[in-house]
């Protein structure tokens, strides 16, 4: 599960790149019940804070990058920035953001794997990172979908230290590989990564690419809400055995992001 102690190595944040902002808080907030906080509007930039309960669960910003797809960027929590990005140039990644403080809340990055995944790392100052997750409505697992699990292991395993552990999926469906901080006990694990045909990467052009998992009390219901809002819907409802009900979703922008309504016990 993922808490709000973090740790090196895990989800601590999660910020969305959208064409038209009002439109996203629009949509997010109808499906998901969150709160748009603005943090200002000019030609250079406009965003700001998703809140559900009065609580941070997401950030928002228009999409700058040219030829950039919406998505919705991962942060996991170092202790040194600067140090992750020599880290990713040296096992072959690339730096697509370098450090840059944010004030006094912290330093942030961003990358890509060798293979072209996007994330990000936060070093924190005054802000450790999202406010609620594992809760209705807040991040709850992210996953990476990859054309080559095992470089995905090394690469990232080597820059966070993760611990992974393989199950086999259902029906021969290949292998599903859980992921847990270094050192923390498996009831801190906080995600998987997957490898898929290159056409199930087809959404990044081919390119690997990590998305969200957002819980929900009901997820026929928040697909339901998709649909109204003009989102769609890749895959499901549907059931994972001791997993829960969940749904791979796309917004009006076509940022993925999956919907789960947790197993009982």
């Amino acid at each position: 599960m993922i808490t709000t102690e973090y740790a090196p190595g895990s989800p601590c944040w999660l910020d969305l790149g959208a064409p038209d902002v009002r439109a996203a808080a629009a949509f997010y907030g109808a499906v998901l019940g969150w709160e748009y906080e603005s943090m200002g509007e000019s030609e250079d930039f406009e965003g700001g804070m998703f809140r559900k309960d009065g609580k941070i669960v997401a950030g928002l910003g228009r999409l700058t990058e040219e030829g950039a797809r919406s998505a919705w960027m991962l942060y996991y929590q170092v202790t040194d920035a600067d140090a992750a990005a020599q880290a990713v140039q040296q096992a072959g990644g690339t730096v697509r953001v370098a450090p840059r403080d944010l004030d006094e809340w912290g330093r942030m990055a961003q990358f890509s794997d060798p293979l072209g995944g996007q994330f990000a790392v936060w070093q924190p100052g005054t802000s450790t990172g999202l406010e609620l997750v594992d809760q209705p409505g807040s991040l709850s697992w992210t996953e990476l979908y990859t054309s080559d699990a095992a470089a995905a292991k090394e690469f990232y395993g080597g820059l966070f230290g993760w611990q992974f552990g393989d199950m086999p999926l259902p029906g021969g469906g290949g292998t599903y590989t859980l992921i847990t901080p270094a050192g923390l006990p498996e009831e801190r694990m906080h995600g998987g990564l997957m490898k898929v045909d290159r056409e199930a990467l087809a959404l990044a052009g081919g390119r690997p690419y990590w998305h969200p998992v957002f819980a929900v009390d009901d997820c026929d219901a928040a697909v339901a809400r998709v649909e109204e809002n003009g989102g769609s819907v890749q895959m499901g409802p549907e059931d994972a055995e001791g997993v829960g009900r969940l749904a791979v979703c796309l917004d009006p922008a076509n940022a993925d992001f999956v919907l789960l309504t947790p197993a009982e016990g």
